[in-house]
């Protein structure tokens, strides 16, 4: 595998960086911003995020139970609350979009538990993220990298 260094121009990874923070505050819950961009990283099969977004996680109090069981968190309906299952519903809608589109019902839902301004951080967070995903993935840049 070849790691290709440079990653983007500096202001596109400035203006990507100021997405995914304004975002994150935004959305006003950083546990809950770890479990979105965890699911879209395990989507996206992006080990740098992952391994970044856990130790991020895991600072923010986010349990290990809910981190184990995040892949299959339609199952775990004991580890995530209705708040957080809609964000996850919505974070795979965006990031996979088999249909082409985010099914109403999921949007609908997300809608139900977010007010108008924290949606539109929580997509704004799930946008960033993939970015950063197909980035890292592209660039094929390994775990390992991100220090606090």
């Amino acid at each position: 595998m070849t790691t290709r260094t440079r990653l983007l121009d500096p202001a596109v990874g400035g203006a990507m960086s100021a997405l995914s923070k304004v975002a994150k505050q935004g959305l006003g819950d950083p546990a809950l911003a770890e479990l979105v961009v965890i699911r879209a990283s395990q989507l996206n099969h992006c080990a740098f995020c992952l391994d970044m977004h856990l130790a991020i996680a895991r600072r923010c109090g986010v349990s290990e139970r809910q981190l184990d069981l995040l892949a299959a968190w339609e199952e775990a309906e004991d580890v995530f609350d209705e708040r957080e299952r809609a964000a996850l519903a919505l974070t795979e809608a965006v990031t996979v979009l088999t249909a082409g589109f985010v099914p109403d019902e999921v949007y609908e839902n997300a809608a139900k538990h977010f007010g108008e301004a924290r949606l539109a951080h929580l997509i704004g967070l799930i946008v960033a993220i993939n970015n950063w995903n197909r980035v890292m993935v592209g660039r094929r840049i390994p775990p390992g990298g991100y220090t606090p």
